[in-house]
């Protein structure tokens, strides 16, 4: 992180929680994650800011039998402790999933039902963040072509040992076109795995891998586009570049 090649975020998994003790948690986990360890950042206001993604999918409460979480302003609590944006979807075929999906959106709270985050305004050029809402980047979600003798598989943005990076899934996220809204020029592709599992670390860390880069190289110089590796934080800085309609991204 410190050499600049990634970033450090928040995940967590909790049960049968309340909105008390998870924003006490939160507010010292951030706190000791900056403080102690170096990680996090802080807004122009000094206050610590963290990216999001939550255990067993159930953020805000969705997990259909009320496990792996328990509270129903999540969001809000998300939201008032710092975090800048979630990226816990897609989760299919998990039930947590969101009819909602492909978007960039904000999700306003709705501290009487569990899963406010199923539908939202979506993020658009031009129209700002709606007030007291999150923003939430989800990664491709989408049914993967396969011949008509093969059962059709989920491409759901996880990258595992069971679902290993290839040049067929370049083309599943380019067809997810995950977007704001009025600069579709722009595509965001966001990924997620269990790195710390050694199935899944070899995806990542062998000659397959490399492979894979030197395939999406070619693959951007003959359809001629441009690509980026970001972190989860420069994701979101980029949607908010987009929404203020910049034509060529900006990582100063």
């Amino acid at each position: 992180m410190r050499l600049g090649y990634g970033d450090v975020e928040v995940h967590l998994h909790h049960d049968n929680d309340n909105a008390d003790s998870l924003r006490d948690r939160l507010l010292d986990s951030v706190e000791t994650l900056h403080s102690r360890h170096g990680l996090l950042s802080k807004d122009a206001q000094g206050r610590i800011q963290y990216g999001f993604i939550h255990g067993n999918w159930a953020l805000d409460n969705s997990h259909p039998d009320g496990r792996w979480c328990g509270v129903n302003n999540e969001l809000t609590i998300l939201r008032e402790t710092g975090c800048y944006a979630d990226f816990t979807m897609p989760a299919a075929p998990h039930p947590a999933q969101t009819r909602t999906i492909n978007s960039i959106y904000y999700a306003t709270d709705d501290p009487a039902r569990p899963k406010s985050h199923d539908t939202g305004i979506e993020a658009r050029v031009g129209a700002g963040r709606p007030g007291d809402s999150l923003l939430m980047i989800q990664g491709p979600l989408l049914v993967r072509h396969s011949s008509p003798w093969q059962k059709p598989k989920i491409e759901n943005s996880n990258v595992a040992g069971s679902q290993p990076l290839s040049a067929s899934r370049i083309d599943d996220w380019l067809r997810a076109q995950v977007a704001v809204a009025g600069h579709e020029r722009w595509q965001f592709i966001k990924l997620h795995t269990h790195g710390a599992q050694e199935q899944n670390a070899d995806v990542w860390l062998s000659p397959l891998a490399r492979t894979f880069h030197q395939r999406l190289r070619e693959v951007a110089d003959f359809r001629g586009f441009r690509y980026y590796y970001v972190t989860a934080r420069e994701m979101a800085m980029l949607v908010g570049q987009a929404e203020q309609g910049l034509v060529e991204p900006r990582f100063d």
